[in-house]
Formats: structure tokens, C-alpha cells, sequence
């Protein structure tokens, strides 16, 4: 029987009987010592086996989204950008799991291969090589065994690094069974310190190297979370972290317990940081946030554009006026006051865009081949950002382009002919052969024939708060 028609039954039979499991809290509450922790050690391999499975089914996603397939790669021909967004749309996971189980099941698929004898084939270039991650084979084929929990291996592939001129391939995959053993009495944090202990262990002649690849891997990232904030994920690299952490304790060290044997102005400046009514977190966050706007304003060299950071917020006009109700920050989702709408009017000036009965900016621009700063703007209010359903890409990310193509079908640089898409999206849309159709105010995704021989039409929605409290002040307007 092919494991097409036994695959989907086992998996079926393992729901089915795990839902025979207690989620009663009252339950475990009349259990004794020895049973619970004996149910957490039984939970926690269960939790191991389900995600080992999910490693291998997305290292199979991203084997079968290579780089070489293009866009008929199953990621691209299901309209995600990669297989990482692939998995993480289709299971509900964070990017970072997602990540880290196709990382994994991709060793995991290498090990096998070489276990069988098959080629492997280099997702990157579609060539046929001996092996991606020899070293690592002994973790994946723990990784499919069960015997090793996809953290843990995350851990040692990390803490070991690749092979270089003075750890051969051979050393590595020595260290990584070493570790597979050791795994089985430590946590994930220090097995991979553990693991950097034998990379350093086997190469100290390459302390040089390690330190310009930590160099390399310095990253700053943005992300903005479910609950209306937002979290920078700064990596830094000793060099960058010993500069910042000297402008950190600067601004909260009195706080910390840090030096307040100070004198003169430097002793008054203590004395404040430590009378601030402000946590020590809010302190340096506010701290930080200022040296930015002071930095950007006094220099903008590095940046696309100039000037301190430009805030553009939103608000319809009644509320503006009647002071009353709330507003947004552009490609932020949750309101803020309307006193902080004003305090940002302020110091910024305002700018007034004006819809019509459906929602539609009103055009604010001569008809030309590129659309306008002020179009921009007012597609920005309207669309929120990307278009395609599920994006999340910001304004500030997307392109303008025309339903009506400007030069195929003699469209019009005009708002309502005009959404925003992401890079990718834009390319997938012209490269692909997706069309967008209007209908009034709505917009509709057309997939080529070869994606959907019917065509149905998929909706595209906005994602901009500023429209859902303009339409939610239509409907209160209306009704009374």
C-alpha cells in the first residue's frame, strides 16, 4: 500500500487519540508528585516526536520550493515568496519555528538520502553534490529516530558552525555525535554552549575567523507584534555590542546599581536618572528613541531620505475637529488618542485627504506614468499596505501598481486604479500573470489559468485601520 493511502489514516488515528487526553486542570490537581512529572516527562516526548514530524514535512516543503524550480516550486505556485512563509501560513507557527523546522528537516532529508544513497541535489544552484551537511548526519537521523528534540539539534548545528580550513568535516561530525549523547542531559541553551565549547575546543587558531563571521552576522530586524507594539531584534556583534552597551549604562547605570561616585554635573545628571519616576526598561527605551531622532536629524547619509523620522498619522476629520474619538499611526493596528494625534500635528503639520461616498481618495494627482508622493499617500491611508491577502508588508514596503496596465492596457495613474503590492507580490503579479479587476470600490486577485483553470476571483482586502474607523464613522453618521 503506497504511503499515500496510509499517511493520512496515521495521522488521523494520533489526533483522535491524543483528544482522548485530559485538558481538565481540575484533573491534574489530584495527582500526586511522581505522576505529574512523570506526565510532563511523557508530554514533553510527545511534544519532541510532533515536532521532529513537523521538521521532516517542511523540509520536504522547502525541498520541493527550491530556488532552482522557480515558480513552479510548490511555495511560489501557492503564492508565497519562500517555503519558510509557506510554513508558517499553512501550520500557524512563529517565522523563527518555521525557520528553524525546515533548517532541521533539511538535515534531516540530507541524512536520509545519504543513508539510501541518493543524490542530493543543492536546492540553491539544482546540482547534483555528494552531501549538503555531512557533518551533521548523525543529528538528523536522531532528529527522525525521536531520540533528539528539533531545539537541540537547532542547537548543535548552530553551536558547531561550518567546517573550515582548520576543522575538517570529519572533526565536526565527531563533535556532533559527541553532543548527540550529551544531549540527552542538557537543556537546548547549554547544549549549544556546550557545542561552542568544542567548536573552540577544536579551533583556536580560528578565533579570528569567528569573530569577523560574528561580524557578518550582525542584524538589525523590526518586527510588529499581535498586541499593538512592536520589537526591534538587534544581533550585534562584540565590537557594536561594547558601543551600545556603553551608551545603555550611561543612560541607566545609577539605576542598576552602576557607578554614582560622580561629581559636578555628572552627579546632578545621577541624581535625576535615579529620581525618574520612569521603569529602567522605559528609561532606556526612551533614551534610545531620542538618540535616534537626534542622529537622523544631524546626519541622514545613511538613510533613504532625509530629516528626523517622519510619523505620518491618521484621523478622520471629525474626530480631528470635534476632538473626539481616536486615530493611527500608519501601518500600526491598534488607535491612540486623539491627544496624541494633536501633539503629532503639532510638531509635523497636517495634510487633508479628502474620500469619496465609496472610499476612494479623491484623486490628488495630474494623470503621469509614475504615481505622485500625494497618490502614494492616499493609497497608503486607503490600502494599509500590501493587498494580497495575508501579506503584511507595511506602505513603506510596497510598490504602486496599475490594474490597468499603463503601457498594455493605456491605464490611468489614478487612486482608484492604483493598489499597493510588495516586491514580490508585484513581480508575481506580472511575472505570473495574476490580474487585479475592480468593481467599485473592492478589488478582486485573478489567478492565471495554469494556478486555477475556473479563475475564481480572490478578494483583496484592506488592512488599514484608518478606513475601518472611517467606514465604522459612516455607519454611526448613517444610522442617526
Amino acid at each position: 500500500m503506497s504511503p499515500t493511502a496510509t499517511l493520512a489514516p496515521a495521522f488521523s488515528a494520533v489526533i483522535q487519540a491524543q483528544s482522548a487526553l485530559s485538558l481538565d486542570v481540575a484533573d491534574y490537581r489530584e495527582v500526586d508528585d511522581a505522576t505529574l512529572l512523570e506526565l510532563t516527562r511523557l508530554s514533553a516526548n510527545q511534544q519532541r516526536l510532533a515536532n521532529s514530524l513537523s521538521a521532516v514535512l517542511a523540509g520536504e516543503v522547502a525541498r520541493r520550493s527550491a530556488p532552482a524550480l522557480g515558480k513552479l516550486g510548490l511555495a511560489q505556485r501557492t503564492g508565497h515568496r519562500t517555503p519558510e512563509e509557506l510554513v508558517r501560513v499553512t501550520t500557524g507557527s512563529t517565522a523563527r519555528d518555521a525557520v528553524t523546522a525546515i533548517k532541521i528537516g533539511q538535515i534531516a532529508s540530507d541524512a536520509a538520502d545519504a543513508a539510501a544513497g541518493v543524490p542530493v541535489v543543492d536546492p540553491a544552484t539544482g546540482e547534483l553534490v555528494e552531501s549538503l551537511l555531512p557533518w551533521l548526519h548523525c543529528v538528523g537521523r536522531a532528529v527522525t529516530a525521536g531520540t533528539l528534540p528539533v531545539a537541540a539539534a537547532e542547537a548543535i548545528r548552530n553551536g558547531l558552525g561550518r567546517p573550515s580550513e582548520n576543522v575538517p568535516q570529519q572533526r565536526l561530525a565527531e563533535a556532533a555525535a559527541l553532543l548527540c549523547d550529551e544531549a540527552r542531559a542538557l537543556d537546548a541553551d547549554r547544549l549549544f554552549r556546550r557545542a561552542r565549547e568544542l567548536r573552540d575546543e577544536l579551533d583556536e587558531a580560528g578565533i579570528a575567523d569567528r569573530e569577523a563571521a560574528r561580524h557578518e552576522q550582525r542584524s538589525l530586524r523590526f518586527r510588529r507584534l499581535p498586541n499593538g507594539m512592536s520589537r526591534l531584534v538587534w544581533d550585534m556583534d562584540p565590537e557594536t555590542s561594547a558601543a551600545v552597551g556603553e551608551l545603555y549604562d550611561r543612560a541607566t547605570s545609577p539605576r542598576r546599581g552602576g557607578p554614582r561616585f560622580v561629581s559636578g554635573e555628572s552627579e546632578m545628571q545621577a541624581q535625576r536618572i535615579l529620581a525618574d519616576t520612569r521603569s529602567t526598561e522605559q528609561l532606556a527605551s526612551d533614551v534610545f528613541v531620542q538618540l535616534l531622532r537626534q542622529g537622523a536629524d544631524a546626519d541622514s547619509s545613511q538613510l533613504l531620505g532625509s530629516g528626523a523620522p517622519v510619523v505620518r498619522v491618521l484621523v478622520t476629520a471629525t474626530a480631528f475637529t470635534e476632538r473626539a474619538g481616536h486615530g493611527r499611526l500608519e501601518a500600526q493596528a491598534d488607535a491612540v488618542s486623539i491627544e496624541t494625534i494633536e501633539r503629532a500635528a503639532c510638531a509635523g503639520g497636517t495634510t487633508m485627504i479628502r474620500l469619496d461616498g465609496d472610499g476612494q481618495p479623491l484623486d490628488v494627482g495630474r494623470e503621469q506614468r509614475l504615481f505622485t508622493r500625494a497618490q502614494r499617500i492616499a493609497l497608503a491611508v486607503r490600502d494599509g499596505g500590501c493587498m494580497v491577502t495575508g501579506c503584511e508588508r507595511p506602505p513603506s514596503w510596497c510598490e504602486c501598481h496599475h490594474i490597468e496596465h499603463w503601457e498594455r492596457d493605456g491605464g490611468k495613474t489614478n487612486v482608484a486604479d492604483g493598489i499597493l503590492l510588495c516586491k514580490h507580490h508585484h513581480l508575481l503579479l506580472h511575472n505570473a500573470h495574476w490580474e487585479v479587476v475592480r468593481r467599485g470600490a473592492r478589488y478582486w486577485l485573478i489567478p492565471p489559468p495554469d494556478i486555477d483553470p475556473r479563475q475564481v476571483p480572490i478578494e483583496m482586502r484592506s488592512t488599514s485601520s484608518a478606513m475601518r474607523d472611517w467606514r465604522a464613522e459612516r455607519g454611526r453618521a448613517a444610522e442617526e
